[in-house]
């Protein structure tokens, strides 16, 4: 698949079933993955991947800090890691770096996990990034090991796409209203004007 292609084409595949790539092949997109931009290679991230039983215990995990007597949501929450045959954990490890402050080994983390989404779809696989409370759970930051100072990003849920239930069409959007153009002096004009209007400046 062209390059211009997996970029136009991929989306969050919202339902997955098996198989997902084995651990051999992930770790070859990884090591592709991996090299985006990163300053400093610090790689400040580490990948926990969850696979068969252990999405029992990561949804068990979930699920821990509801009450009990809230049955029905506990249930739904537990289910959630099930939902893919594969989750692959998403862990900045931060580093203290004079050159690197923390947000850009946050864009760093970010930059590999959409690169690694972009290889996914390049070989047929679907895949979706979560997130949300689990992530930020006590018994889930405990039972994936992250030590003080890490944080979860949460999820790649990644499998097989299910062909029958085709994610929505992409929202349009236009890139000119976010591309600005600085003028000689200083001023800050949208791009289409600043190009309309150039010979002003």
């Amino acid at each position: 698949m062209e390059l211009i292609e997996a970029l136009r084409s991929r989306r969050s595949a919202l339902r997955l079933t098996s198989p997902a790539p084995s651990d051999d092949e992930v770790l070859a997109l990884v090591t592709d993955a991996a090299t985006g931009p990163d300053h400093g290679s610090l790689r400040p991230w580490r990948l926990v991947l969850v696979r068969g039983a252990a999405r029992q215990a990561l949804g068990a995990a979930f699920a821990a800090e509801l009450p009990q007597d809230r049955a029905a949501e506990r249930a739904r929450t537990e289910a959630k890691p099930l939902r893919a045959p594969l989750l692959i954990s998403i862990v900045l490890t931060p580093r203290e770096n004079p050159k690197v402050p923390h947000w850009e080994q946050l864009a760093a983390t970010a930059v590999l996990v959409h690169n690694l989404q972009l290889l996914l779809h390049a070989r047929g696989w679907g895949a979706m990034w979560r997130t949300g409370p689990p992530s930020r759970s006590t018994h889930v930051l405990n039972l994936l090991r992250l030590d003080p100072g890490e944080l979860l990003l949460g999820w790649l849920y990644v499998g097989t796409a299910d062909a029958a239930k085709p994610p929505p069409p992409r929202p349009k959007f236009d890139p000119g209203n976010r591309l600005f153009t600085l003028r000689p002096h200083g001023e800050v004009v949208p791009m289409y004007s600043a190009a309309k209007s150039g010979s002003r400046s």
